[in-house]
């Protein structure tokens, strides 16, 4: 094959890298990673046997000696020894569907950074190259300003990350061109790019493109001997600071609070609960560190750290997503996961591309403006991902800042054609190809098999057919055997879980067969990695389902009743201070008649965060139910006072509890529970009627007259009543 023919295929598959951004299939699990991650690991297996071929046949392209190329290789070396090294090989690898950044898909970034660095040899090159990369990123900005916030990527944070390197991709773009009109479609290029990322409103971006920017003032004020430049850059910075000084001491003004990007802004505090829920895992990865200094505990599996030392403070800022699998910190995340020679590694090749840009700055090879937008590239990235971590477009965009300084410091080479230096040429592009093929066909061919039949098993219950035809479209997912079964599994064990009541329904060998397959599969799961608390507490919960089916059969309960528990407590020994794991064992305490145990476990959840509403909740239910009246209130009292009525999803017991508070005219709790009343059953008008008398009741007129008019809006045989009610309220003001 001639050399112009490598080229051609090799640049065209890298421009053609960015149209994967746009990809997003329905028909798979997780469909804005996974239709992204595979097509490219696709592209990338396919472009490394043309650019294995082109290596061996013209020697003269073989990439440059580079310590940036260096740290790369050091890093995911590192990353691969800590998959052998770590708590969980599988994870570590091949990653999960949600995120599909393991080993083996790092990898193919790598491949991805050696074929730019190889073939991208001139500045028209790079300049495609990065025209490609910002109109995708423009696209995808307009995108999420018409569309929604989060485009083509599935995630806000990886809408900002994106823009923030193609800001800068246009800015050099702008630079170099001496074509005024393209210059100008560079420029206003960044405008919208700024939109999307407003649009994205991630906090982290936000600072760290603020500081990029008043870095490059202060660049300009070093490096610019113009005065007037000077002078006009260090305005820039104090009004810079003025500006946003302002933001913050107005913050409540309206001008600030209806625009989307000064609001946002405003929400950068130490004290948000996103911040301090972030601390939180922070300070588990330290104090879990000293434990694996050197390797870590496998790359991608944060998770273990954070659940050994999470601390139950975390529910005082929220309920919800309180599972991390990465620390929302890429230096935290990459020193946790792979050690002290991970994270030196990683470093590493950061300061290789400083140590390029200021030597090239130096010797004249990079102006002071390129050079400033490198700079100031690298800083945003970075402070960025003090809050984040990398996703496939920022990888995509890293590779790409990363080569063009290589190309910046070994100088731009004219295309020439070579004489082929051997005759190797058929033997590499077999071998390569039939090895890439065995990869394609097993690791994404038969992968999008089974993401596509986990998709159609859950459709099958959404359209009547319930648990045996989900089952069988499981098990045709499951049976090509990828190593990326995992979340496919762990989404059949949350299907059975929500389809628990047709267990109870159907004939008890059918219940049993279904109920055996699904934890069969969820120990495949555990078998991962036993010290994985959620796939343990995930089995437990199948287990007990499956005791539960078979109470009136003493022998089978207790054979899935024992194995419940074994799960349960395995993991709380991996995570012993995440309360909810604890309701979970009471449960199946209680479904085993130890009663005493589960008001034990429960009192001891409390105990772990005293102003969490949840424990109180489940252990006044208990009591409830075994008609403890006492116990069950005084812990009732607790759950309403902390906020926790959302735990109780029953509205007859809703509806009953209000009324014993409005018998003893206890009206703020009674008042909290009818306002959960109209929560779960909005469209009835007595609740409001009686979240209207509950209101006037404890003082709160205007409240009562707004749930008045609602009831008489719901239904209009109401609104007599409600404007009799409306009218004595207000006389009594």
């Amino acid at each position: 094959m001639s050399q112009k023919t490598y080229l051609t295929i090799l640049k065209s598959g890298i421009y053609l890298s960015f149209l994967i951004i746009f990809f997003v299939f329905s028909n798979l699990l997780f469909p804005y990673i996974t239709s992204k991650q595979i097509p490219f690991n696709i592209l990338i297996e396919l472009l490394l046997i043309f650019w294995i071929g082109l290596i061996v046949k013209y020697p003269s392209w073989r990439p440059q000696k580079s310590y940036i190329t260096f740290g790369l290789v050091a890093f995911f070396t590192a990353v691969v020894i800590t998959c052998f090294t770590g708590v969980d090989f599988n994870l570590s690898f091949w990653g999960d569907i949600e995120r599909m950044l393991g080993a083996f898909h790092l990898l193919h970034f790598l491949v991805y950074y050696l074929i730019i660095v190889t073939v991208m040899r001139e500045w028209k090159d790079w300049r495609n190259l990065f025209t490609a990369a910002v109109i995708a990123g423009v696209i995808v900005a307009i995108y999420s300003m018409t569309k929604i916030n989060y485009s083509t990527l599935g995630n806000t944070s990886y809408v900002s990350g994106l823009m923030i390197f193609d800001i800068y991709f246009a800015l050099i773009l702008a630079f170099r061109s001496s074509n005024r009109y393209l210059k100008g479609l560079y420029l206003l290029s960044t405008p919208i790019l700024f939109s999307g990322m407003v649009m994205a409103a991630t906090r982290g971006a936000y600072i760290g493109l603020g500081l990029s920017i008043l870095l490059f003032f202060g660049l300009v004020v070093l490096f610019v001997k113009n005065k007037k430049l000077q002078i006009a850059s260090v305005a820039s910075i104090v009004l810079f600071i003025i500006g946003i000084s302002l933001v913050f001491i107005y913050q409540e003004s309206s001008f600030v609070k209806s625009n989307r990007f000064l609001s946002r802004l405003t929400d950068i505090k130490v004290s948000s609960y996103t911040f301090q829920t972030r601390l939180i895992s922070w300070r588990g990865a330290w104090l879990d560190f000293p434990n694996h200094p050197l390797l870590g505990t496998g790359y991608g599996t944060y998770a273990i750290s954070f659940d050994k030392f999470f601390d139950p403070t975390f529910y005082n800022y929220t309920k919800g997503e309180t599972y991390f699998d990465h620390a929302h910190n890429n230096v935290i995340d990459i020193a946790s996961t792979t050690g002290l020679i991970g994270l030196a590694a990683y470093l590493s090749i950061f300061v290789a591309a400083l140590y390029y840009l200021f030597r090239g700055r130096k010797n004249g090879q990079i102006g002071w403006l390129e050079f400033s937008f490198l700079l100031c590239l690298i800083v945003a990235y970075f402070i960025q991902n003090i809050v984040l971590f990398d996703s496939f477009v920022t990888y995509l965009s890293l590779m790409l800042m990363l080569g063009f300084i290589y190309w910046l410091v070994t100088g731009e080479k004219k295309t020439e054609l070579d004489q082929p230096f051997t005759n190797n040429e058929s033997t590499a592009l077999v071998a390569a190809g039939l090895i890439l093929f065995v990869i394609f066909f097993q690791y994404n061919y038969r992968v999008l098999q089974m993401l596509s039949g986990t998709i159609d098993g859950q459709i099958a219950v959404a359209r009547g057919g319930g648990l045996p035809a989900a089952i069988t479209e499981y098990k045709k997912a499951l049976s090509y055997e990828t190593p990326l079964d995992r979340d496919s599994r762990a989404s059949l064990g949350q299907l059975l879980l929500n389809q628990a009541n047709a267990l109870y329904t159907m004939p008890a060998d059918d219940a049993n067969k279904i109920s055996d397959y699904v934890i069969g599969e969820l120990k495949k799961n555990v078998a991962l990695n036993p010290e994985d608390s959620f796939m343990q507490m995930n089995l437990a919960q199948a287990l007990s389902l499956a005791a539960s089916v078979n109470i009136k059969d003493q022998s089978k309960f207790a054979f899935y009743s024992n194995q419940a528990l074994e799960a349960i407590d395995k993991s709380l020994a991996a995570t012993p201070r995440r309360v909810p794991v604890y309701f979970i064992k009471a449960q199946i305490l209680l479904t085993r008649g130890e009663k005493d145990k589960a008001i034990e476990t429960l009192q001891y959840a409390i105990s772990l965060n005293p102003i969490y509403s949840d424990g109180y909740c489940q252990l006044a239910k208990v009591y409830l139910y075994y008609q403890d009246q006492v116990k069950g209130f005084e812990n009732m009292n607790s759950c309403i006072d902390y906020s926790g009525l959302d735990q109780i999803q029953n509205t007859t017991q809703v509806r009953e509890l209000a009324k014993y508070y409005e018998v003893k005219k206890d009206w703020p709790r009674a008042v909290k529970l009818y306002e959960r009343l109209t929560v779960v059953e909005a469209a009835e008008p007595r609740n409001w009627a009686a979240l209207a008398n509950a209101y006037l009741a404890d003082g709160q007129k205007d409240q009562a007259i707004i749930a008045a008019r609602k009831a008489g809006e719901i239904d209009p045989k109401f609104l007599p009543g409600a404007e009799d009610f409306i009218k004595k309220v207000e006389s009594s003001k």
